[in-house]
């Protein structure tokens, strides 16, 4: 085993942790105004589509970046980045790159990944695994 395999469980629970940090910026834009910018504070009204995305994005964010119920979590957040996929941005333009979808179908996927992949060692749910033994 080289040392890039050797270091694949440590680099899964950095793409966990960094894609749960991104996931959990938009939410706190939206909810907590942080950090400024366009959607900063959209989330209060609760009469549109992305106010409940960011309500996934805030609370499933949160529990993939600390690798906490990973699995549940990146579930959701894959199902509604899908979701957000095709009902906000595939009708605007049929091309990712033109419909301002590709961080979506790129969340999306990772997220699946993570579904299957796990949290990784550095992860709350391995610490609860160790406790549990």
């Amino acid at each position: 085993m080289n040392s890039l395999d050797q270091n694949r469980p440590l680099m899964l629970s950095v793409l966990r942790i960094m894609s749960g940090l991104l996931f959990l910026a938009h939410g706190t834009q939206k909810y907590l105004s942080f950090p400024g910018g366009e959607r900063a504070g959209s989330g209060w009204a609760l009469d549109n589509p992305a106010a409940f995305a960011g309500i996934v994005e805030f609370g499933a964010g949160l529990l993939i970046a600390l690798g906490l119920f990973t699995r549940p979590a990146a579930f959701l957040a894959s199902g509604t980045m899908a979701v957000a996929y095709f009902i906000g941005h595939m009708p605007t333009n049929f091309w990712p790159v033109n419909n301002m979808g590709d961080a979506a179908i790129l969340y999306c996927f990772v997220f699946l990944y993570l579904v299957f992949a796990g949290p990784g060692p550095l992860s709350l749910d391995a610490l609860r695994a160790q406790k549990g033994r």
